[in-house]
């Protein structure tokens, strides 16, 4: 954990940012940030949300990433911050549980900008993309098992469900064969050889998107279980926000974007009918979330020619009520997580 220090209330420079947050003016201003409140950036990355909660005099804010590097990066913002951002390098699936160890038992709002950011796609050695040839990796703590081991060692049937659950890919059980037939050979260890196999398993057309886009992003997935951090973070952000807080939450693909839209269905009771219960029938729980306004929140045209990473981007957000938190969906849980069983899908 990193915080800053001193009783300056002036808004911290920090630099400029390297990664350009989407839809920040939309996101940061469902939270209403106010002087003397207390708000979580869940994906602090290049900082620019926390940059833009900072600029409001008195707000404080509790950052996190899992990202080592994005915390060293942030360590400037913290000294210029004179006391109001504290920096921790954690999981925001935790976000709950490190917010009650810093002492607070409730937060005014929270953000979240899902995926990965510019900076660890722009890396080579992290392994994040095909566009720049390096280690098959995509770990974003550094640590545990990488992209090259999936490919190397699970099962055929298994890597086929990561393809096609994670980065719904309809060829996968044919991109599946071609990766266990290569690895008899040798081993899979860079992205460059990743990609060019998938290009020999599914040629692209002319216009169309790389032909191992959807791979990579199903591989990414995999790797840091980053729809199981969404939704053990969206149970947390329930628990720990306090009545009248907001939730923002930006997404960038549609597996992200199912989760958190059904989250705010089922939390608000947005499309439920109304009825008289049956004798013994049980009452829904009271709705934890209000929701403001048609969602959701798409980037201008604006901003999509400016950031060409905003095109697919989707804002979602709501405000908590007085209910009692219903913990960890499992119904939720079920949609990040792959089946059992293979259901023989992909071609």
């Amino acid at each position: 954990m990193t915080t800053g220090r001193g009783k300056s209330q002036e808004p911290p420079a920090g630099g400029p940012a390297r990664h350009i947050p989407v839809l920040l003016h939309d996101a940061t201003g469902a939270l209403r940030p106010r002087d003397g409140g207390l708000y979580v950036d869940g994906t602090f990355g290049a900082g620019g949300y926390s940059r833009a909660l900072l600029a409001v005099p008195g707000v404080r804010v509790i950052a996190f990433d899992r990202d080592p590097d994005a915390i060293r990066s942030g360590y400037d913002l913290v000294a210029a911050s004179a006391g109001r951002l504290t920096l921790v390098e954690a999981r925001f699936g935790d976000l709950a549980r490190e917010v009650r160890n810093l002492g607070h038992e409730k937060v005014d709002g929270i953000v979240l900008d899902i995926g990965v950011s510019s900076m660890q796609f722009d890396q080579a050695a992290r392994g994040f993309s095909f566009r720049f040839d390096g280690p098959l990796d995509m770990r974003m703590e550094s640590r545990g098992p990488s992209a090259a081991d999936i490919v190397n060692n699970e099962s055929e049937e298994r890597i086929a469900d990561i393809l096609y659950h994670y980065g719904e890919e309809r060829a996968s059980r044919r991109i599946a064969r071609f990766i266990v037939n290569a690895r008899k050979d040798a081993p899979l260890e860079t992205t460059a050889a990743l990609a060019e196999l998938v290009q020999r398993a599914i040629p692209g057309k002319p216009g169309d998107i790389h032909p191992a886009t959807r791979t990579f992003q199903a591989l990414r997935i995999a790797v840091n279980d980053e729809l199981g951090e969404l939704v053990r973070a969206l149970a947390g952000a329930e628990e720990i926000l306090d009545e009248g807080g907001a939730l923002a939450i930006v997404t960038f693909h549609s597996l992200e974007d199912r989760i958190v839209k059904q989250f705010f269905a089922q939390r608000s009771g947005r499309g439920a009918a109304r009825s008289r219960l049956l004798p013994g029938e049980v009452a829904p729980p009271e709705p934890t979330f209000s929701l403001e306004g048609r969602q959701p929140i798409a980037p201008s045209h604006e901003e999509m020619r400016d950031n060409p990473r905003a095109r697919s981007a989707k804002l979602r957000a709501g405000i908590r009520t007085n209910a009692p938190a219903r913990g960890l969906d499992g119904g939720l849980m079920a949609l990040a997580s792959l089946p059992q069983e293979s259901r023989g899908r992909g071609r």
